[in-house]
């Protein structure tokens, strides 16, 4: 990933290129994220086999000789059960309206259910284009394909194109790219081309620790964990990172830390190894756990965490 601090000047696009914003849309853990970053080239955006990883409205840049695409990679739409919940599907929703093209992800592993036309009514109305995307193409059961494919049929308005792919092998998202680009209409580079996403550093590594927490914690810590990166000291041959892991109790403190401490030194040293990919130069990276009661709960604690209903 180039270091987002060093952006160059936008240049002036060739003649009839084209740009724009496309959302992707979908339920929770239908492989958006891994879509985005499949789609960029690399990776922008946390995966975890666990549901509604996605919190932020994230952005992935994708830079052709023909086209930049602006990704908006947003959290599962769902039925909320506290205040953060709340605030990622309004910003879902928001995200909607405010795109060029949709990308709707389901899994094409099994077949379509309620939440896949809950989404799919949300949309139908739309003068946006929309491209239904069939992901994890890799995992379809043989025997089953005509019946998942039927059950995908009347999903939507009977327009839309559907595309399958599998986000995680990278088969077919050439075929959903041109798609995309053909949604679009002429227009400028929106950031630098090689720029692959809008979030600075800072959250990127607030991400990547959030990550690693949810691959090593699984389902003993649900997403009642917050990331805040206190500070940051650069010198010359070292980045020391500081940062605190908040949970809502003393039971999922007592897990992220492990025994010994054990637990947190595996988050960090996984993490760390992530964030080198990212910056240049070795990295000090220190996480202090800290306990915030019911913080999913309060409007003054989702915004000093950086959740907060975008414009």
């Amino acid at each position: 990933m180039s270091n987002l601090s060093e952006i160059a000047l936008i240049p002036t696009p060739p003649p009839h290129y084209k740009s724009g914003f496309v959302g992707i849309i979908g339920r929770p853990n239908v492989g958006k994220s891994t879509l985005m970053n499949q789609l960029v080239g690399q990776k922008v955006a946390i995966t975890s086999p666990i549901a509604q990883t996605t919190r932020n409205r994230l952005r992935g840049i994708l830079t052709t000789p023909d086209a930049q695409i602006i990704f908006v990679d947003t959290p599962g739409i769902h039925k909320p059960h506290h205040q953060l919940g709340k605030v990622l599907v309004k910003n879902a929703q928001i995200a909607i309206h405010s795109v060029d093209a949709i990308v709707l992800v389901v899994d094409s592993a099994t077949t379509a259910g309620g939440g896949d036309r809950y989404i799919a009514d949300l949309l139908r109305d739309l003068h946006t284009p929309v491209i239904l995307g069939l992901n994890k193409l890799d995992l379809q059961p043989a025997d089953e394909v005509a019946q998942i494919d039927r059950s995908y049929e009347n999903l939507g308005a009977s327009h839309w194109p559907r595309i399958k792919f599998s986000a995680l092998t990278g088969e077919g998202t050439d075929i959903l790219q041109k798609a995309l680009v053909d949604c679009l209409e002429p227009g400028p580079y929106y950031y630098p081309p090689d720029l692959v996403t809008d979030q600075p550093e800072r959250f990127i590594m607030g991400e990547l620790i959030r990550e690693q927490i949810l691959l090593h914690t699984r389902q003993e810590v649900p997403h009642s964990v917050a990331i805040e990166i206190d500070k940051i000291e650069e010198n010359s041959d070292i980045t020391r990172i500081f940062a605190s892991i908040h949970v809502e109790r003393g039971s999922q403190k007592s897990i992220i830390l492990g025994k010994g401490g054990s637990m947190v030194k595996q988050i960090g040293s996984a993490a760390r190894g992530q964030m080198q990919k990212l910056i240049s130069g070795k990295i000090y990276l220190e996480l202090f756990v800290k306990i915030q009661p019911k913080w999913r709960q309060s409007r003054t604690r989702l915004a000093q965490f950086g959740y907060r209903v975008e414009d």
